[in-house]
């Protein structure tokens, strides 16, 4: 039998990597070490067609004070319909399923653009201030009692995941999560502490904290809200994935930033910040 044809990813729709993902033959090629849960590097084919995507099995998952055991696969399929709805399609596609060991979620793998000319999304600068096209987050530590400003580009690409991330209430968005592509496109992985029904938003993406909301992002917001309601097909989605009261605390979330206009700010009850910044 002749090896299935590796047809690009971006000639393919979400809708039709969900499907490849959810039903395809997943084959384990590695294993991501440096992760704290367990991420397996594997391949999928289905249908004549082949892909590479990440297998984070619910078996793997290390325990968390403050999130319920074996539910961190879910949160981040949750994250992905959420991401899906919004339009801007940040997160790769992402499903549940039984896998080699048990089930667990699977994601499409995004490969870094490795550009070296790429623009750069976060730094770590010497000057008490941002320079133009910068946004400042907060000065951190940086060893022998030095300090330094970090600050993340001025980017909309940012701006949207900055929305994004305050829509899911994630609770650790770092640098090594997010991934520029060759096409321009960031996309965000590691979504497994969101949905929390408390504020445990931690984030490098603070620089518009307090701004404006755009227009965009309100339309965005609006869309959200409706579709999150109950009984519409999003709303069914996300019952499958999340409780009840993690459900409400979502609705709540987008109400407060319709009504308030603005990005949130942090509420000064969780470290806002999270550390190291990778």
């Amino acid at each position: 039998m002749s090896a299935p044809e590796r047809i690009p990813a971006g000639r393919l729709t979400p809708a039709e990597l969900e499907e490849h993902l959810r039903h395809g033959e997943l084959t384990v090629r590695g294993r991501v070490r440096e992760a704290s849960n367990a991420v397996l590097y594997c391949t999928v084919e289905h249908d004549g067609w082949s892909g590479a995507c990440v297998y984070k099995p619910v078996a793997g998952e290390r325990p968390l004070w403050d999130f319920p055991d074996g539910t961190l696969a879910q949160r981040e399929v949750a994250a992905y319909e959420i991401s899906r709805a919004t339009g801007w399609d940040l997160v790769p596609p992402t499903v549940l399923r039984d896998g080699p060991y048990g089930r667990g979620m699977v994601q499409e793998w995004i490969g870094a653009s490795g550009e070296d000319d790429s623009p750069e999304l976060l730094a770590l600068i010497e000057d008490e201030e941002p320079g133009p096209g910068w946004k400042a987050v907060g000065f951190a530590q940086v060893g022998e009692g030095r300090t330094a400003l970090l600050v993340h580009a001025d980017d909309p690409r940012l701006r949207r995941l900055a929305v994004l991330d305050a829509v899911i209430n994630n609770g650790d968005r770092k640098g090594g999560h997010l991934l520029p592509t060759a096409d321009g496109r960031v996309y965000a992985i590691d979504h497994g502490v969101t949905f929390h029904a408390e504020d445990r938003l931690r984030t490098l993406l603070w620089g518009w904290a307090g701004e404006p909301l755009t227009e965009e992002a309100l339309a965005v917001l609006k869309r959200l809200a409706e579709e999150t309601a109950d009984g519409e097909p999003l709303a069914a989605r996300l019952a499958e994935c999340l409780t009840g009261e993690e459900i409400a605390a979502l609705r709540e979330r987008i109400a407060t930033m319709l009504s308030s206009g603005t990005h949130p700010q942090p509420s000064g009850e969780w470290p806002p910040i999270p550390w190291p910044p990778v």
